[in-house]
């Protein structure tokens, strides 16, 4: 459903082409910018800001710009720039201090390296011998360094990954199954230089088969299973055009995709009234519990690091999708800047949800139900040894929900035995370290317009006393959230703690203002100790919400460069005027996701966990705004014609 051609976009926020991506390469190599030894690290649509989007009109003329973070490994210089592919011009070129801002994505090619590298390297070839193991089946997982430079200063303004070993027994062996453990490098990737490889000794080689799909581990497949069909004889009620405008039911929005947050969502309206300029995950970071020096250091960034759009899965019918779908390819650029199409990036369909709303009225005889049905716009990526599936939900009754899906294979260590107390013995002498799902909405509000305001609401206890005298009485606090220091805030589920994000500028017929109710899960945010390097560098992760007035540079909720970047950069950053918030322009952060102690069941491979938050509308429409839904009608629904009312059997 992607534009192929050549010729301009239709709207600022048009899907990227294959001929913009050459036209990024072309006006980077004229400016001198481009040799055998560059690499693009990210090429992504620069949007433009909220106000240029919202003043488009269709007919008018549409300028693209487009962000280039660029690599040279000979020189390792690095640079952001940012490229008119509209007038063909460089609009701008900034060389970066890593030491400073940090690094650069990381690219493919040096994971690879690493295990280059290492099996060149005596201190890790003798490590390895020294355990008894074949160096040509040991594989290592290439994995982003963090930042410790009490420990490490030499590591400053360099590109490090650390690596740790599994053993592979034969080309379809899973070596998550056999981590050789007890042992740790530290690669210099663009020197080319195993700066240390560390032994705490041998540890025992865990043996059991990790092979999912071998039917000497998975048994006999099961025969119970009769085939479970979803049609839609009529086809789909989606409608989407070439510049990726989705409508459905009452519902319109744009689809997008980048290379580093993967899917987003632009300018959501219901029946016509907008809610979110522009909705993303736009950071996750997985934080890991074990002390163990071996890999104490262990915590990721995938959005920033590793650019969780770039894997995006080619998804199957049948397999990853049920039903009448709609796949969209997605284009994103290699490391040399030549476009990439991503096939089947993006699954987008409809499907039942139950029960909408039901009522047998005993007084009138009336015996009405409705079924709620859900659009699903979704993408899944690999990450190493996860896999994520990020699907946004939108409902008949102008809910959004957002929900992350994790599975693959849980990070593996030898286990030491006894109670140990930071991972699970999940086969015998297989552990897996506690580690935390971490992920940051970054939710552009535009409720019924730009101008909004935050309010924490709880719940209260009222105590008993003359105005409660039978002690039943409870009720609701409202707290404005006024500035962006006041706006962190963590949830409380004992307060049934929400946020409502309402617009003071826009009543409903009861008199007070249309919002939208964020409903977050509750669990916990990061759990590493404040003072802790990733607790600097994942500070976005240390509240579930955070607040701020609008800026179109403030994108990524741990700043721009996250890899190897030491920290307190993006929402720390951003809230350090405590800019005020009522009545402006704002976007919401909100931190959720998974604690993550692993379970024997989560070993060979992990079914999928869950975890997301909900915007509901609140006093957003003047009444229930599904009364139009008809009544299903099929075999198992009675339906009186005469009255359109029906009953139905689930």
């Amino acid at each position: 459903m992607n534009q192929t051609s050549s010729a301009p976009a239709r709207h600022p926020l048009a899907p990227v082409t294959e001929s913009e991506i050459h036209a990024v390469r072309q006006i980077v190599a004229e400016a001198g910018k481009l040799s055998d030894s560059t690499r693009f690290a990210y090429i992504g649509l620069h949007e433009p800001a909220k106000a240029e989007v919202a003043a488009h009109r269709d007919g008018d003329v549409v300028t693209r710009v487009f962000r280039a973070l660029l690599l040279d490994l000979a020189t390792q210089a690095s640079s952001d720039l940012l490229v008119n592919v509209t007038t063909g011009q460089m609009v701008s070129d900034t060389e970066l201090d890593p030491s400073a801002t940090g690094q650069l994505p990381v690219l493919d090619e040096e994971f690879e390296l690493v295990e280059q590298l290492l099996s060149k390297d005596e201190r890790w070839l003798a490590a390895i011998a020294e355990r008894g193991l074949d160096i040509t089946r040991v594989r290592v997982a290439p994995l982003s360094a963090g930042v410790y430079a009490d420990e490490y200063p030499d590591e400053a303004g360099r590109r490090v990954l650390r690596g740790l070993g599994f053993y592979q027994e034969h080309e379809k062996d899973s070596a998550w199954a056999h981590p050789i453990d007890g042992l740790v490098a530290y690669v210099d990737t663009m020197n080319h230089v195993v700066d240390q490889v560390i032994d705490y000794g041998i540890v025992p080689l865990p043996a059991e088969s990790g092979n999912y799909d071998d039917p000497a581990v998975s048994g006999p497949m099961r025969t119970t299973q009769k085939p479970l069909l979803i049609t839609q004889p009529e086809g789909s009620s989606l409608d989407i055009d070439d510049d990726n405008l989705l409508t459905w039911e009452k519902w319109s929005l744009r689809v997008g995709f980048d290379a580093r947050e993967g899917l987003a969502l632009h300018q959501l309206a219901f029946d016509g009234r907008p809610i979110m300029h522009r909705a993303s995950i736009a950071e996750m970071v997985v934080p890991y519990a074990d002390p163990s020096p071996v890999r104490s250091w262990q915590n990721y960034f995938d959005t920033g690091e590793y650019l969780v759009g770039r894997y995006a899965n080619a998804l199957e019918l049948g397999c990853d999708c049920l039903g009448e779908i709609t796949y969209l390819d997605a284009v994103i650029a290699d490391e040399k800047g030549e476009p990439k199409r991503l096939r089947n990036a993006i699954c987008i369909h409809e499907e039942d949800f139950g029960i909408l709303w039901k009522h047998s009225d005993l007084w009138t005889g009336s015996h009405e139900t409705r079924r709620q049905r859900r659009l699903v716009v979704s993408f899944f990526t690999t990450i190493g040894n996860y896999d994520y599936g990020f699907y946004w939900y939108l409902y008949l009754d102008g809910t959004i929900e957002f929900e992350a899906k994790a599975t693959g294979i849980v990070f593996t260590s030898a286990h030491p035995g006894g109670d140990y107390p930071y991972a699970t013995e999940i086969a015998p002498g297989l552990g897996a370290p506690y580690h935390q799902h971490l992920f940051s909405a970054r939710l552009d509000m535009t409720v019924d317009g730009e101008k909004n305001r935050v309010e924490e609401i709880d719940v209260v206890r009222v105590p008993k006393g003359p105005d409660n005298p039978r002690g039943n009485a409870f009720g609701t606090s409202s707290t404005v959230l006024t500035s962006e220091a006041v706006a962190r805030r963590d949830a409380d589920p004992s307060k049934n703690r929400v946020w409502h994000i309402s617009n003071p500028d826009r009543l409903n017929r009861l008199g007070r203002p249309v919002s939208y109710a964020l409903i977050p899960e509750g669990l916990p945010t990061l759990l590493a100790d404040p003072d802790s390097s990733v607790a600097h560098r994942a500070a976005f992760a240390t509240n579930h919400l955070w607040v701020t007035q609008y800026h179109p540079d403030e994108r990524y909720p741990a700043g721009d460069f996250v890899n190897q970047h030491p920290g307190d950069a993006g929402l720390p950053a951003f809230v350090a005027n405590d800019r005020p918030l009522d009545g402006e322009d704002l976007v919401v952060w909100h931190t959720f996701g998974l604690t993550h102690t692993p379970r024997p069941e989560d070993w060979p491979i992990m079914p999928v966990d869950y975890s997301g938050f909900k915007l509901k509308p609140v006093g957003f429409f003047d009444r229930n705004p599904t009364l139009d839904v008809p009544p299903s009608a099929s075999a198992h629904c009675s339906t009186d014609t005469s009255t359109g009312s029906g009953a139905c059997h689930d």
